[in-house]
């Protein structure tokens, strides 16, 4: 991926496809992940959330909700990070999700519990909003954290193989190794998660994986 540092690209219309990404936000990394899983190329655009970069102007108008990651590709602007890799998932011949629709079912289950049930609790909009102290914060995104990773792990336990749905990486794996990431910045005890654990190691090495790591980002800092 790499990274333009001019004014974001409103045109639906660009050769490459445009994502618009923070590297330490979450929900853009899973989508790195997803983008790499599924081959496909992207133009990077840096939308800095640590210096408020989403209320400008010209992200207003690319991402109403101002949030990241948006997906500019074929023509249409994508938002939420759901929607991006399932749209990912149908144009590069199902390489994110299963065919099976029981399969399918589990897959958007547990990548719910992530993306709907832990994630935006534990959000830095939500944290700020919640209390100035930083004590306060950790606590609150542990308490939040440690809550949705004990009915992960049950669930896991019946449907993961090397990864969280058998053994193909699919949208729910893109959707954990960045969760892992924030219950370790978090304090959460991951000895209390073996299944958790042991599926995010058969992850992280993965080449995929690998490159959309914050720290291998154009924007990090």
């Amino acid at each position: 991926m790499s990274l333009s540092t001019e004014k974001p690209i409103i045109s639906l219309y660009a050769e490459k496809p445009v994502l618009y990404s923070f590297f330490r936000s979450s929900c853009a990394w899973r989508v790195r992940i997803a983008l790499q899983v599924a081959g496909i190329e992207v133009e990077q655009i840096a939308v800095n959330l640590a210096q408020s970069g989403q209320n400008s102007t010209e992200y207003g108008n690319t991402n109403p909700l101002r949030q990241v990651p948006t997906l500019v590709i074929h023509g249409i602007r994508i938002s939420q990070s759901m929607a991006i890799m399932e749209y990912l998932n149908d144009i590069s011949d199902g390489k994110l999700m299963p065919a099976d629709p029981k399969l399918k079912a589990q897959v958007r289950m547990i990548s719910e519990i992530i993306n709907a049930g832990i994630q935006p609790i534990q959000n830095s909009s939500v944290l700020n909003k919640y209390s100035s102290s930083l004590e306060e914060r950790a606590a609150w995104a542990k308490h939040w954290i440690s809550k949705g990773f004990n009915a992960l792990e049950k669930l896991l336990s019946e449907t993961a193989g090397q990864m969280c749905v058998g053994d193909s990486v699919t949208i729910a794996d893109c959707c954990l190794v960045p969760q892992v990431s924030n219950a370790v910045r978090f304090e959460v005890d991951m000895s209390l998660y073996p299944t958790i654990s042991r599926i995010n190691n058969n992850l992280v090495n993965r080449p995929e994986f690998k490159v959309a790591t914050p720290e291998n980002q154009p924007d990090f800092v």
